[in-house]
């Protein structure tokens, strides 16, 4: 995997749509799971698709589940959020950047690039829309960590998407 920044992967993506495949997959890293969205083919709308279990050992077994997901998608990228505060360090970037890293070690996702995209406040905002649904709290958390891959890529689409 490699870094792109934001507006170049968004170029690739272009690309790879002209070609009629290409889309991305956004990517919520918490401690002890990853919320993942999908866009559409048009690459306007996110939609959530499913939470990985995020452990150390685990790392090998998710880069097969996320070639499986490039294949199967035709995915060209990932957009990873990461809290932006440049006050101050934000121990959770660090996290979120060291699973990254990770990630990029693995051969399975060579070829792939990757950006990073503001997700702050993105689980906050999803778990607030869901308290007063009373869902069971595995549910909540499932659904919270989808539903901020979804902010975060979504978030990024209609960003890039103006641009143009």
């Amino acid at each position: 995997m490699k870094y792109a920044k934001p507006l170049h992967l968004f170029r690739d993506l272009v690309k790879a749509s002209s070609s009629g495949s290409g889309r991305l997959l956004g990517l919520d890293v918490g401690d002890k799971y990853v919320g993942l969205a999908v866009s559409d083919a048009n690459n306007a709308t996110a939609s959530p698709l499913s939470v990985l279990v995020r452990k150390k050992s685990t790392i090998e077994l998710m880069a097969i589940d996320f070639q499986c997901l490039i294949s199967e998608l035709s995915l060209i990228g990932f957009v990873v959020g990461c809290p932006f505060d440049r006050h101050r360090r934000c121990p959770q970037s660090v996290i979120i950047k060291l699973f990254i890293d990770e990630l990029c070690k693995n051969e399975r996702l060579e070829g792939m690039k990757y950006t990073f995209w503001d997700e702050c406040f993105t689980s906050k905002s999803v778990e607030l829309m869901l308290k007063p649904l009373s869902f069971h709290p595995v549910v909540a958390k499932t659904m919270t960590d989808k539903f901020a891959a979804v902010g975060i890529l979504q978030g990024y689409l209609d960003h890039v998407n103006q641009m143009q």
